[in-house]
């Protein structure tokens, strides 16, 4: 490379237009370089934005939750909850009207059959107002002066007879002498038995009048103690224990009052009352699955009884319902749940229905579709729409009878943004 000197260098004709070098701050070259980076600059913008459109735009992946159909068993249960009770349960009530003493015996209490559970006591008579007590006094009064006006009676009544048997004495030995007819004895005979039925008949006078003064005083109060005041001792039906005490403080009790509940607690049965609706499929000897009472693990009991009338009951969003009563035995030997009583609660899973090896999805992959069912099934990364039958639901799992094979990748709780050939991604 040839280097010029100064000396050497080629020089311009003189009064020629000299040009800018390049570099050179001349404002012209200036704002041509300005410009082309304003356009270059306003390029990488337009195609920022119609980048940033078309990602915008383009269709994204919809997060599903997917799972697979698979063959197993497949349990249809009824699961409500229950209570226990005694199956064999007496009521001790008063048998009569009286003073209940206080009830000695407590919940829990073991009874044998015949063991005395309550006393009854006559009731105290009543208090009188001062005119009741008046009159009280007066009967007392009447009633003494009848039972005195009655023993007069008796003495003249027994003089009488005396005389007629005196007189038919001496009339029989005046016959036997031949001094009298026989038709006077006779009549000293009769006028005899007549005096002796009015001694009778004034004896009779005289306790009705000593029963009536009896009365009275009772009446008034007078009567004296005798040897004790009569009571009745209430005796328990069975052998058992005290369930519960109805009625523990003394008191006056009508006929009829409930005072204890006796039975045997080793006897326990169930009682779930199920939807009317529930009961139908619910077949007496059904397996069911005690669960949440306490214990560490389930207890097996079957569906003794399926009670054939319903009931009303208010639930409690307001909605009246028609239950059925299930009775269920235990088959859990005692010592298993001997800490169970009377009125727990428990709850309790009744099998209607049960496979070993059915074809089965999430019960939230189904949805009602037109008249029949479908689910989304995933090909690849793209949902497709398959119509399905089904059979049995259990509420967390549903038979499929046909449109699925196992293995099959269905979308559990398609949103709305799930289609026919939508790309979705599984979460």
């Amino acid at each position: 490379m040839t280097t010029l000197s100064p000396a050497t260098a080629p020089t311009e004709p003189e009064g020629s237009p000299r040009k800018p070098a390049l570099g050179s701050s001349h404002p012209a070259a200036r704002h041509r370089v300005r410009t082309w980076v304003y356009r270059g600059l306003a390029a990488l913008a337009v195609l920022a934005m119609v980048v940033g459109t078309v990602i915008a735009f383009r269709p994204k992946p919809v997060v599903v939750e997917v799972r697979a159909a698979a063959r197993g068993p497949l349990l249809v249960t009824v699961d409500e909850d229950g209570s226990t009770r005694v199956k064999d349960r007496y009521t001790v009530t008063a048998p009569l009207a009286g003073s209940l003493a206080r009830i000695e015996r407590h919940a829990g209490d073991l009874v044998q059959r015949g063991s005395a559970l309550a006393r009854i006591f006559p009731s105290a008579s009543p208090l009188l107002d001062p005119r009741s007590r008046a009159e009280a006094v007066a009967r007392v009064a009447a009633a003494g002066a009848a039972w005195r006006q009655t023993q007069a009676a008796i003495g003249r009544a027994q003089a009488l007879a005396d005389q007629a048997g005196r007189e038919a004495a001496r009339e029989r030995s005046l016959l036997a002498a031949g001094a009298s007819a026989p038709r006077t004895l006779e009549q000293a005979e009769l006028e005899q038995r007549t005096r002796t039925e009015e001694l009778a008949s004034a004896r009779f006078a005289a306790r009705v009048a000593e029963h009536e003064l009896a009365l009275a005083r009772a009446t008034l109060g007078r009567l004296t103690a005798g040897t004790g005041p009569d009571q009745m001792e209430v005796r328990s039906p069975v052998d058992g224990q005290v369930l519960r005490v109805l009625r523990e403080s003394e008191g006056s009790v009508q006929p009829g009052t409930p005072l204890l509940e006796v039975g045997d607690p080793a006897a326990l049965e169930i009682v779930v009352d199920v939807l009317s609706g529930d009961a139908v499929g619910i077949r007496p000897g059904a397996r069911v699955a005690i669960e949440r009472w306490g214990g560490d693990s389930a207890l097996q009991a079957h569906v003794r009884r399926v009670e054939p009338s319903a009931f009303t009951r208010i639930s409690a969003l307001g909605v009246e319902e028609q239950r059925v009563n299930v009775i269920i035995d235990l088959d859990e030997p005692h010592e298993r749940w001997a800490t169970l009583g009377d009125a727990f609660r428990v709850e309790a899973r009744i099998v209607v229905w049960e496979r070993a090896d059915v074809l089965q999805v999430p019960s939230g992959a189904v949805f009602r579709h037109g008249t029949g069912w479908a689910t989304y099934v995933v090909e690849g990364d793209v949902a497709r729409l398959r119509p399905v039958t089904i059979g049995k639901q259990n509420g967390s799992d549903t038979e499929i009878l046909d449109g699925l094979r196992a293995g099959d990748r269905v979308i559990v709780y398609p949103s709305d943004e799930v289609a026919e050939g939508v790309q979705v991604r599984s979460r």
